[in-house]
């Protein structure tokens, strides 16, 4: 249901409110260029920090800009089971494809707590989900034998496994055989799992370089191992890159370098520090996703093309209109 290669996007926004119209060109660009899918409200698109109204208007857009051309997956995790359940229902409404359900962060359930936490949310909405396991964020690990008995569901039909670890991500799939999807959730570690059976990545660097991550994973599924290993090689650099600093202040920061939108992200997260910022540019110079003469006025929007990259003509950075920032209640889910 969901494979290939999945963009987890980035939320622009524009002095303090979400940048609606940069968040549609930046789904045009992803589609443009080979994405296979999209996860709005991901760690990525900062959910933590998006109120309930943001969460739903992101959701929409996205939802309304994909247009049915490939699968979207919302972000819906919390760390609440009935909070879960009331998000998951919203984005099932707001017409996701599916929904991306991080592990609960802070509390630390045990594993019962986390079974029990999944199929709540699988049994009260019928939609297809896709469980996340990130314990460098969350604290708690998703172990391979609870995702065995989870994978009976038949609404849940995946999992982003971002432990980090290819042994656990292995022994889900030797568990797990073709019950659930295994997607990759790291960059580095996307062609080491494919080869072990998963079936694609959720990436952070396909939001600067959409084509080569699709290239990837389109090489491994054609059978052409040699390409796929030349593109896994050849995106090591720029993946490292992504992490320099806390995700998504590096990405969004890329992002921001080939003018799709500006570098803001919300507190508590701040912006690249300027020596770590130095060393992103120098990077994405080298990969030629922006010019040597990159000024403050002066970016460059590229047309992806497959490694090595093609470098074409310059635009120069939008204005961006004054806009007042509108405060939202949270609504009570």
């Amino acid at each position: 249901m969901f494979k290939g290669s999945i963009v987890a996007i980035v939320t622009p926004f524009l002095d303090g409110a979400v940048d609606e119209e940069k968040l549609r060109d930046l789904v045009e660009f992803q589609l443009e260029n080979g994405t296979d899918g999209v996860v709005p409200c991901g760690t990525t698109g900062e959910s933590s920090t998006l109120d309930y109204v943001e969460h739903d208007r992101v959701i929409k857009i996205v939802v309304d800009q994909v247009n049915k051309r490939v699968p979207v997956i919302a972000g819906v995790g919390s760390n609440s089971t009935r909070e879960a359940i009331q998000i998951t229902q919203h984005a099932k409404e707001l017409g996701a494809d599916g929904a991306l359900l991080v592990t609960p962060y802070y509390n630390k359930p045990s594993q019962e707590g986390l079974f029990l936490h999944y199929k709540s949310i699988a049994d009260a909405v019928a939609l297809p989900q896709v469980l996340y396991n990130v314990p460098g964020r969350t604290a708690v690990n998703l172990l391979p034998e609870t995702v065995a008995r989870l994978a009976a569901h038949p609404n849940i039909v995946a999992i982003k496994e971002a432990s980090g670890s290819l042994q656990q991500a292995c022994e889900v799939l030797a568990l797990c055989g073709e019950n659930i999807t295994v997607l990759s959730g790291d960059d580095l570690l996307t062609l080491p799992m494919l080869a072990c059976g998963a079936k694609g990545v959720i990436s952070v660097t396909a939001n600067i370089m959409p084509k080569e991550i699709a290239a990837l994973v389109d090489a491994f599924f054609a059978g052409n191992l040699k390409e796929a290993r030349r593109l896994h090689l050849y995106l090591l650099k720029i993946s490292n890159a992504m992490f320099v600093e806390t995700n998504p202040v590096p990405v969004k920061t890329g992002v921001s370098l080939m003018g799709w939108c500006r570098d803001e992200v919300r507190l508590p997260l701040a912006p690249l520090a300027g020596a770590n910022r130095a060393k992103l540019t120098a990077i994405m110079t080298e990969y030629g996703l922006i010019s040597k003469d990159l000024g403050a006025d002066n970016l460059q929007k590229l047309t992806r093309t497959s490694a090595p990259v093609e470098r074409l003509k310059r635009l120069s950075l939008p204005r961006f209109a004054a806009r007042s920032t509108n405060s939202c209640e949270k609504e009570a889910l």
